[in-house]
């Protein structure tokens, strides 16, 4: 396959590609392990912020939220500065904004993964916990989160792989990830079927490489789990 001295563009676009996914991941975990936990308190009003948060997010297309967040952002933030006498435009860099864009939506699947994590614990434990004398703080850090990874982990591996391919949303926002970089090349060469094959190659190999991750992530977290099964 002939790239014409463009190849480095889809490396340096593949390396933003995996840095906006990984960043987006860090941060939606973060937003999924909060929204789970909120569904599933005690408090009405919690749960109806968590239950808001899956129905408003989960119904909205991803592209829509990237643009939302690109161009809304921008309102609200010269907003909050002109209170202060900053009057310039100010906008969020692509890649903050798609991370943030990318992160919302992750967190609010991964909620439901979590969520049903931590419904499949038993009660017992968490009553054992208490028993002993831990906190709650010390019973969800001890006893629950080792558990909701082990349970989690598939479907959050799932998503993960959805994450890595949405990343091509943020090109419409000018970020060079891989899409934007071969749609650039396209544009030179003429040849969209030579780096659009290309891009697909690269996701491929992406894809592939964070599905083996994902198989060893599995395996080290079961460890010990399935032999005390049996």
């Amino acid at each position: 396959m002939d790239l014409q001295g463009f190849g480095h563009l889809l490396i340096s676009g593949a390396w933003v590609t995996l840095q906006l996914a990984l960043c987006s991941l860090a941060v939606g975990l973060v937003f999924g392990l909060l929204g789970a936990s909120a569904k599933v308190s005690s408090s009405k009003t919690l749960r109806a912020i968590g239950n808001g948060y899956t129905l408003f997010v989960r119904g909205m297309p991803e592209l829509l939220l990237v643009l939302t967040i690109f161009f809304g952002s921008s309102v609200v933030l010269m907003a909050i500065a002109s209170q202060f006498g900053y009057d310039e435009y100010i906008e969020l860099s692509p890649f903050v904004a798609g991370v943030t864009a990318l992160s919302i939506a992750f967190g609010a699947y991964a909620t439901e993964v979590f969520r049903s994590a931590l419904q499949e614990i038993p009660k017992g434990q968490k009553e054992a916990a208490v028993a002993l004398g831990m906190t709650q703080y010390q019973t969800f850090i001890r006893v629950t989160l080792p558990q909701v990874w082990r349970i989690a982990l598939p479907g959050l591996g799932n998503l993960f792989l959805v994450l890595l391919k949405d990343t091509a949303l943020v090109s419409v926002i000018g970020l060079n990830e891989l899409m934007r970089q071969a749609a650039v090349a396209v544009g030179y060469t003429k040849e969209p079927f030579t780096f659009y094959l290309a891009a697909a190659c690269v996701y491929l190999l992406l894809t592939s490489i964070s599905m083996a991750g994902l198989y060893y992530l599995e395996r080290f977290a079961n460890r010990g789990y399935q032999g005390a099964r049996s």
